[in-house]
């Protein structure tokens, strides 16, 4: 007997769906129609995981930090650093991404994707192409589509899905994500034709630059003061939605102890900041801007000149900006992205001293993320949403870019809309909610693996698709039970224990010591239920 035949026999025969759902699937799955898809056990044994607290430390550099972190501390992923950096920093590995990975080493790899204008970005921006109204100025946008179009913020959208599929600046990629929720302006939205030019001009430019440079060009922004109805705002009426918000969502938080008289005073400190009706350009109209002394937590001011108003904002944004409950704030956003739905204060706390050492520098903190022994010992504790998984799920397939591409990208921004998951889609100002409870549920998990199966098998054209059967070279004599664990270790970048692999193969109906399947039917079978399995759907 073989050892590939010992291990087939050895490996306990269970039901498909109990056996590919087994630890952790109480985070990745939740139920369907009622009926758990985990045992007890493996239910407990995951959320106490889940649950289990790391205390962890800054090291020079990442590799130190992986090397401290020691071993996994997961019983359903085993110990490979390596693949935990590509699930995290990337939105799925391509084959490409793994071989960078391996040729560069953890901080080799890490330098470049952290200074991404280093990468020839070639197939993300010739996706994004496929999109030219994306990140248009109003201008632009008046000239080119007709009024109230939703043109321009479509193909804002659909050009981020691009470029989250396609782009080879995979971190750079997850932090606009990131940041495009904490400052958030929806698409679609009333701000027709300037939310495109929010994204370009104020998320993606500024997303590994400071946060100071970032908060103080949203202020200034046209589709944050029409969404959030600063515009409105003059010395007669003051509105406090914008002046609100940036305090509670954008800034220190409501725990910073401020007070609804100081909502008050930050309101009436942007007030004046309005944008040109016919053109959408923002400008300062001082008349507007209520005076006298204004004082929100430790910032105060005479601001008794209606013409230096605007000064006495951007000083205003600039405090909040280095305030320490903002640094612990945009500290967390990060940690919970990266680390997972709760992250230790510790961490935090960390991160906010790197916020306040950089001078608000987002990349900076990023970087410190991966210098945590916190953030390597964090191995499959995060799950993927709706958009994660979907575009996950291409890029380990390695789809490639084709003709017409830009049609099934617009079914894929359809489909992820009916999931709730669209990029800058989320109507209330907060963004989108980033932890696993706000996004299990049977209908979700049933959409998913639907996508998985169009996907695997091919059935949007116009995207260049890679047949299961050719997903990892056959060798001579492989058994089924062989070429499932090649294919796992390929799309999943881990390669599962034997009793998964086998509920795979059995739920495929196939059986683990015949030839591997030679039709695209069957082997995507196999590919899609991966796919559908905790391996995938954790982090």
């Amino acid at each position: 007997m073989t050892d590939t035949e010992a291990d087939i026999t050895d490996a306990p025969r269970m039901s498909s769906r109990r056996g590919l759902f087994g630890i952790g699937a109480v985070l990745a799955a939740g139920a369907v129609a009622g009926e758990a898809l985990v045992g007890e056990a493996d239910a407990a044994e995951a959320a106490t995981a889940a649950k289990k607290a790391f205390t962890g430390k800054q090291y020079p550099t990442a590799s130190a930090a992986a090397k401290a972190a020691g071993r996994a501390h997961s019983n359903l992923f085993p110990h490979d650093p390596q693949a935990h950096l590509l699930r995290r920093a990337t939105f799925g590995p391509r084959p490409k991404d793994v071989a960078d990975l391996q040729r560069l080493g953890i901080d080799g790899w890490l330098h470049r994707q952290l200074n991404p204008s280093t990468i020839k970005d070639t197939r993300g921006n010739q996706a994004a192409a496929l999109f030219p109204l994306e990140g248009a100025r109003p201008g632009t946008i008046l000239k080119r589509t007709k009024r109230y179009s939703w043109d321009a913020m479509l193909a804002t959208a659909q050009a981020t899905l691009a470029r989250q599929i396609f782009s080879d600046r995979q971190l750079y990629e997850i932090v606009v994500d990131v940041f495009a929720n904490r400052l958030h302006v929806p698409l679609p939205g009333e701000q027709w034709h300037t939310s495109p030019s929010f994204i370009k001009d104020v998320i993606r430019k500024h997303a590994f630059g400071s946060y100071e440079g970032m908060l103080l060009a949203a202020m200034k922004h046209p589709a944050m003061l029409n969404f959030l109805s600063n515009d409105e705002s003059q010395r007669s009426n003051v509105n406090e939605n914008l002046g609100r918000e940036l305090l509670e969502l954008h800034t220190v938080g409501r725990t910073a102890g401020y007070t609804e008289p100081m909502v008050r005073a930050s309101a009436k400190i942007l007030s004046g900041r309005t944008i040109d009706s016919d053109t959408g350009q923002y400008y300062f109209r001082a008349p507007w801007h209520w005076t006298g002394t204004v004082k929100v937590l430790g910032f105060s001011s005479a601001n008794r000149s209606i013409y230096k108003g605007e000064a006495v904002g951007d000083a205003y944004l600039k405090y909040l900006a280095h305030h320490p409950a903002t640094a612990r704030n945009v500290a967390r956003a990060l940690a919970v992205r990266f680390v997972s739905d709760n992250p230790s204060t510790s961490l935090v706390n960390r991160l906010a001293r790197v916020y306040l050492h950089h001078g608000t520098s987002i990349r900076a903190v990023v970087d410190a993320i991966f210098k945590s022994s916190d953030f390597w010992a964090a191995v499959g504790v995060r799950m993927r949403r709706p958009l994660e998984d979907a575009v996950g799920t291409l890029r380990v397939l390695d789809v490639k870019r084709a003709a017409g591409m830009q049609q099934p990208i617009g079914w894929l921004y359809w489909n992820l809309n009916d999931a709730g998951h669209t990029p800058y889609g989320w109507g209330p100002p907060n963004g989108y909610p980033d932890v696993a409870a706000a996004w299990l549920g049977a209908g979700a998990m049933l959409q998913r693996w639907n996508l998985h199966r169009a996907f695997v098998n091919g059935w949007w054209p116009k995207l260049g698709w890679t047949k299961p059967t050719r997903l990892v070279k056959r060798t001579s004599g492989m058994n089924t039970y062989q070429w499932t664990k090649a294919v796992a270790r390929r799309v999943l970048g881990v390669t599962p224990s034997k009793a998964h692999l086998l509920a795979a193969i059995h739920g495929a109906k196939l059986s683990a010591p015949a030839p591997a399947p030679t039709d695209d039917w069957r082997a995507g079978k196999v590919v899609s239920l991966l796919l559908d399995s905790p391996y995938f759907q954790l982090r």
